[in-house]
This record gives C-alpha cells, sequence and structure tokens, in this order.
C-alpha cells in the first residue's frame, strides 16, 4: 500500500518537479515558494522521503551555501547526477563546488 502523503509533502513535491534540468534551487527557495519560509529543515526532510525520485528531481535541490546537501540515495549520486545535468544555474557558487566534486 502506497503511503500517503501530508499536504506539506504535497506542496514540495509540486515545486520541485518543475525545477528545469540543468539547474538548481535551494531548500530555503522551496520553503518560500510553498509559503513557509522557515520550513529549510522540512523541506530537506520531505525531500529524504521522496517517494517518486524520477518525478520528482529532488537531487535538484541544494543548501544555501551551494553544497549538495543530503540525499536519500547517496551524496556521490547526487553529485553525479547533477554533474550530469551540469547544473549551473541558480546558484552562482555552485559552479566552482560542482567542478570540485567532479574533479574537474
Amino acid at each position: 500500500m502506497a503511503k500517503e502523503l501530508t499536504r506539506f509533502e504535497e506542496k514540495v513535491y509540486t515545486v520541485v518537479k518543475n525545477i528545469p534540468f540543468g539547474e538548481t534551487r535551494t531548500y530555503k527557495w522551496v520553503a518560500e515558494k510553498i509559503g513557509a519560509p522557515k520550513a529549510s529543515r522540512a523541506v530537506g526532510n520531505a525531500l529524504n522521503k521522496n517517494p517518486f525520485p524520477i518525478i520528482v528531481p529532488c537531487h535538484r535541490v541544494v543548501n544555501s551555501s551551494g553544497y549538495p546537501g543530503k540525499y536519500a540515495f547517496g551524496p556521490d549520486l547526487k553529485k553525479k547526477l547533477l554533474a550530469s545535468e551540469k547544473a549551473t544555474k541558480c546558484c552562482p557558487k555552485y559552479r566552482k563546488k560542482l567542478k570540485n566534486w567532479s574533479g574537474n
């Protein structure tokens, strides 16, 4: 039986599924978009439980410092996914870090 989503999770997943390929957003940005600007950590927790990782690309959400943050399938996979998308838009600090993560 599939787990019922909370209203909060539904809002988070709706926003995150619309982040374009090759772009990133921050947990704070997502929190602001759903009308809960102080809920960055709760956004991260909701994404950690994401049952639809192909539909809801939670790997495109990074922390405010530009680092990838946690990922349910491991930080190395998150880095590889972001590198494969050449995700450099939105978070300027992220560009340098992506180069460092991918060994370039």
